[in-house]
């Protein structure tokens, strides 16, 4: 059992929408915040055949509820026209309702209630670090951080009915691609291009496809939670700056097992890639938790300086480098950055073993710079 740091606080007083991607624990969140509650589960046939049928049961069902009583319901997308009747109970009734689900696109698409900005928005990310008790590094970068996976001692089977249920229930059910074949390729192809700049001509040439469905294949990544795009840092001060986003699958499991890595080790080149998704995946949660926590981009020049992460407005600048130990070819990009931007904290997470200062940049071990950035001291900057 884990303790996430998502507590639905909102719930007490607002109805709240809960995204997240296929098994990343949103039920088992939702029964151990909640117990006792009404609840409806869509992925229990019974109750999906009749309210799929007959949405106004809904309805019906909730006109007993006490005042401002909370109802919650499991994989609304699928019967989206649950959300007409869930509008009026708030407005009509003063209910509130947790709506749980993996996407919201099939929801748009049908052009469904998304409930005009009455429902606050909430995503549960996949475990972080710091909800795992005898966290573990290594296995974290070969498992993943879906729940089932991470402690799977070989999570390959699971990881490979993953991508398969994910291809057959949410592409094939919400109808959103035709060619189940080639969606397929390009989910390898946005493996290889996963933590790059993003080239759509070139990811469609490789796929047999045009840009813009290469454009809409993307898309569909982003509204079903699987990947999500980190933007370029876009303030120029003096270098020319590059503007293409860089994609991420949402969990280092993911990528792994779509572009066959297994038993990752140190010092390896997969090994790094892989540690460089897994510290983003990290700092895309911890910026996804926190309401007023800063933005998270990246910045690259067109001479090809870079660095991996930056927080807010060049608040910290973040290069993730897996090597035992950091030499100065490892910091240019910080360097460089450091000249346009000298106000920022620069830091490095690396495999080594102690903290150390090098020159202006701090050189943090993977798991202290971990703890330090879900305690918060990282970003008050004055948890030394």
């Amino acid at each position: 059992m884990y303790t996430r740091f998502l507590t639905l606080e909102d719930a007490k007083v607002d109805t709240v929408f809960l995204w997240g991607a296929r098994q990343t624990g949103k039920s088992t969140l939702l029964k151990n915040l909640f117990p006792g509650y009404r609840y409806y589960d869509l992925l229990k046939g019974e109750q999906f055949e009749r309210l799929n049928r007959r949405p106004e049961l809904l309805r019906e069902e909730l006109m007993i509820c006490e005042d401002n009583e909370l109802i919650i319901i499991d994989e609304v997308q699928k019967v989206p026209q649950l959300l007409d009747e869930v509008h009026w109970l708030i407005t009509n009734r003063n209910l509130r309702f947790i709506l749980c689900g993996s996407s919201a696109r099939k929801i748009r698409r049908s052009g469904a209630n998304l409930l005009g900005g009455r429902a606050v928005r909430n995503v549960l990310f996949p475990l972080v670090s710091a909800e795992i008790p005898d966290f573990n590094l290594d296995k974290a970068i070969n498992n993943g951080m879906l729940p089932r996976h991470y402690q799977a001692k070989n999570p390959a089977k699971r990881l490979h009915a993953y991508i398969g249920d994910y291809l057959q229930e949410e592409i094939r059910a919400e109808a959103l691609t035709r060619n189940l074949s080639v969606f397929g390729r390009f989910l390898e192809i946005a493996a290889i291009s996963c933590g790059e700049m993003l080239n759509f001509n070139n990811i469609a040439s490789e796929c047999g496809v045009s840009a813009p469905t290469i454009k809409e294949y993307f898309s569909i990544l982003e509204d079903t939670l699987i990947g999500y795009m980190i933007p370029s840092y876009k303030k120029v001060i003096k270098r020319r700056l590059i503007q293409a986003p860089r994609f991420y699958y949402f969990d280092v499991g993911i990528t792994n097992h779509l572009l066959n890595r297994k038993d990752l080790e140190r010092g390896s080149p997969e090994y790094g890639k892989a540690f460089e998704q897994f510290v983003m995946q990290e700092l895309y949660a911890y910026c996804g938790y926190g309401g007023q926590r800063p933005g998270l981009s990246y910045w690259r020049t067109a001479s090809g300086y870079e660095v991996d992460a930056v927080l807010g407005d060049a608040q910290i600048a973040i290069g993730i480098k897996s090597s035992r130990e950091i030499h100065s070819h490892h910091i240019k990009g910080m360097k460089a950055f450091a000249e346009e931007h000298p106000d920022s904290r620069r830091i490095v997470v690396s495999n080594e073993p102690n903290r150390r200062i090098m020159g202006d940049i701090e050189i943090f071990p993977v798991l202290a710079f971990l703890k330090q950035l879900w305690t918060g001291g990282l970003i008050a900057g004055n948890a030394h």
